[in-house]
């Protein structure tokens, strides 16, 4: 009975109807559907690409993994859980970091940084010698520690690399008691020599971040084996996400295990986002959907004496039913799959050729074209809220022609 349904409606679907309108209202119908898809398929590969965009120019100082507590601020780098994660296959660089606020003062002007402590291996971990404007990063040559600035902290303090003038970095005793009598004592202080300056294009590392050797920040800061968060740098050949969820799996509850894109807040907001234009888009799919109502409800009308010709051919009000949800299905199915096919397309010829542009004027943004990425998530979540919204509106009609059938026969008898 199924199969039979499916053959009539394919049948309906393409044959001619004695009203043109109805074949107008089809085509519009499979139109709409279609577009809404393909808005749909490109809008997400859009936010998807901007996403790895944005996420790229943060790699250059965030780590691939970031391990930090859950509770506290600390966590003990000598904890078993923790130690033997630096002997997995996957980890190439294993770096311990602390960041605390700090009070930068040079000469006679000062500002808030966030200090952040890393050691040797640092560079193995992160190209901030990459972009390094002056100077040479180094943390230390053997007898002197060194500090990096971002060159919004250098610029607002005046201090350039290599300056004969060290920088005084002050924190509160964390361990200690206010003293009123002598307020100075109540602060940890270091003078350090300015290295290097460098410039991440990030407001969040240019305008606030001074790194410094781990050993100096732990004595400034109080510690001894604890650090505030665990970065990671992994071989070339271990995925980002796979490592993230394996690493989720062995560390528990207790921490959080983020890879670099979901380091920032940024990311958050742009996946809320993403998801709310797709619960926009959705809704116009579903007024464009609301066209097979009508198509269907016209086409039942058209085809009233196929109908009256089935019932006497013996077939029952299910079956009747059941092609009119099927064509309804189907017109949803074909609009669906023509708005997947050129949406996928349309973003594969902006990944490579980059046809619709941000501006007229290169060199303005980061990109001159809008970056796209498709990715298969995205494209069966617009499949399934295409189906769904298609079955639904075709459920419709064929519940009233059913309920229509009955009360004929009822009259009859």
């Amino acid at each position: 009975m199924n199969r039979l349904a499916r053959k009539i409606a394919w049948r309906y679907l393409f044959s001619k109807k004695s009203h043109s309108a109805i074949n107008a209202i089809s085509i519009v119908s499979v139109c709409g559907v279609a577009i809404t898809t393909l808005a749909l398929v490109c809008t997400l590969s859009v936010y998807n690409g901007f996403t790895e965009l944005i996420g790229s120019l943060y790699s250059q100082i965030d780590p691939q993994i970031k391990i930090t507590p859950l509770q506290g601020k600390t966590l003990d780098t000598e904890e078993e859980a923790i130690e033997q994660i630096a002997e997995w296959n996957e980890v190439k660089t294993f770096t311990p970091v602390i960041e605390e606020n700090a009070l930068c003062i040079y000469k006679d002007r000062q500002r808030p940084v966030l200090v952040k402590g890393v050691p040797d291996n640092y560079t193995e971990l992160s190209h901030i010698q990459d972009i390094v404007t002056s100077g040479t990063f180094q943390l230390n040559d053997g007898r002197i520690d060194y500090v990096s600035l971002g060159i919004g902290v250098a610029g607002q303090l005046g201090v350039v690399a290599n300056s004969p003038y060290p920088v005084e970095l002050y924190a509160p005793n964390r361990l200690g008691k206010v003293n009123l009598a002598n307020p100075s004592q109540s602060f940890n202080g270091r003078r350090i020599f300015v290295s290097s300056t460098f410039c991440a294009n990030q407001a969040i590392y240019d305008d606030q971040l001074a790194i410094i050797p781990l050993s100096t920040a732990r004595e400034m800061f109080s510690y001894t084996t604890e650090a505030t968060a665990i970065e990671l740098h992994l071989t070339p050949t271990t995925d980002e996400n796979e490592f993230a969820k394996k690493l989720r799996e062995h560390l528990g509850d207790a921490y959080r295990v983020a890879t670099h894109i979901q380091q920032n807040d940024w990311y958050k907001w742009v996946q809320i986002e993403k998801w709310i234009t797709f619960l926009i888009l959705s809704f116009i799919l579903m007024i464009a959907t609301f066209n097979v109502i009508g198509a269907l409800s016209m086409l039942i009308i058209d085809k009233k004496r196929d109908i009256d010709t089935l019932q006497n051919l013996g077939a029952d009000d299910r079956l009747i039913s059941k092609i009119f949800l099927v064509e309804g299905w189907l017109i949803s199915a074909i609009g669906a799959g023509s708005g997947l096919i050129l949406g996928v397309i349309l973003c594969y010829l902006q990944q490579e050729y980059g046809i619709l542009k941000l501006g007229s004027s290169e060199g303005v943004f980061i990109t001159d074209a809008y970056p796209v990425k498709l990715e298969l998530l995205d494209t069966l979540a617009v499949t399934a809220i295409v189906l769904i919204l298609g079955f639904v509106t075709a459920w419709y009609p064929a519940k009233f022609l059913r309920k229509r059938l009955l009360t004929a026969k009822q009259n009859e008898q």
